[in-house]
């Protein structure tokens, strides 16, 4: 992941996406393609690796859940919540990457970065997350390709 600005890059992320190949379609579990908007910035004084769950700090890192939990891709450390702007494609019945709750976010495997991994959303390390949130603002355009 890149962000460009003045048609330069000024910094990358490395990423993982969706283990399923790329798709629009609700339920399909894969990352979204075309150009989105960052809709919501959720968690600015969140601690590094706390997990979210329905979008609110559970206040807990994710060492502390369960191992069965620990073991799930969990969001954690920040959400950049995702609108695509292409009705029909990633707006609208059936594609919306709204309502499909497609995250730009940290998470608790780590280790996985780069690697196909993700049930959809668009993974950053914990740190790296952080960096991005705070570059970014609401409204700034995010396009995503399948390659």
């Amino acid at each position: 992941m890149a962000i460009v600005a003045d048609s330069k890059i000024v910094r990358n992320y490395s990423i993982s996406t969706s283990k399923n190949p790329p798709s629009c379609l609700e339920d399909s579990f894969g990352t979204p393609t075309g150009l989105h908007r960052i809709a919501d910035k959720i968690g600015a004084a969140a601690a590094l690796g706390t997990v979210f769950k329905g979008r609110v700090d559970t206040l807990t890192h994710f060492s502390e859940f369960p191992p069965d939990e620990q073991s799930r891709n969990l969001i954690t450390t920040r959400i950049l919540r995702l609108c695509g702007l292409e009705e029909g494609i990633n707006s609208g019945k059936g594609c919306d990457s709204y309502e499909r709750y497609i995250y730009i976010h940290g998470t608790n495997h780590e280790d996985r970065i780069g690697e196909p991994f993700s049930g959809g959303c668009v993974e950053l390390d914990n740190k790296a997350v952080i960096d991005l949130f705070n570059r970014v603002e609401t409204g700034d355009l995010v396009w995503i390709t399948d390659s």
